[in-house]
């Protein structure tokens, strides 16, 4: 089977694994926000990925590294989210403190990437 090249990149595999425990966890959050911050954080995290995985498709390493931004922020934006799950306790704090690792470890990864887009 034929592997592209979005797929051997360590900080997809890492969002990927981010999305798996964002769905893991956001099974245990109120009905009610089955619209509301389930929806956000799925999407968002899901997000992540699909911009890496879309941005290596790009032919100039500029197009390459706006993906790669395009992801970070979304990671940002996933953050401010399990923020605001802890702040209303529907995660625990070791929840968030695993989930706000794995954020610091991808954004750390995605800045790394931009940077080394941008100087090729």
């Amino acid at each position: 089977m034929y592997i592209f090249s979005f797929e051997k990149l360590e900080v997809w595999k890492e969002a990927i694994q981010l999305s798996k425990n964002v769905y893991q966890i956001t099974n245990h959050y109120p009905v009610a926000e089955k619209y509301g911050l389930v929806s956000q954080l799925r999407r968002a995290t899901n997000s992540i990925a699909a911009n890496l995985a879309e941005g290596t498709s790009r032919i100039t390493n500029k197009d390459k590294a706006h993906f790669t931004t395009i992801s970070y922020s979304t990671i940002m934006e996933v953050l401010n989210h399990l923020i605001l799950s802890r702040e209303l306790s529907f995660i625990t704090e070791e929840d968030y403190m695993s989930l706000r690792k794995q954020i610091y470890k991808i954004s750390n990864m995605l800045n790394a990437l931009r940077k080394s887009q941008l100087n090729n």
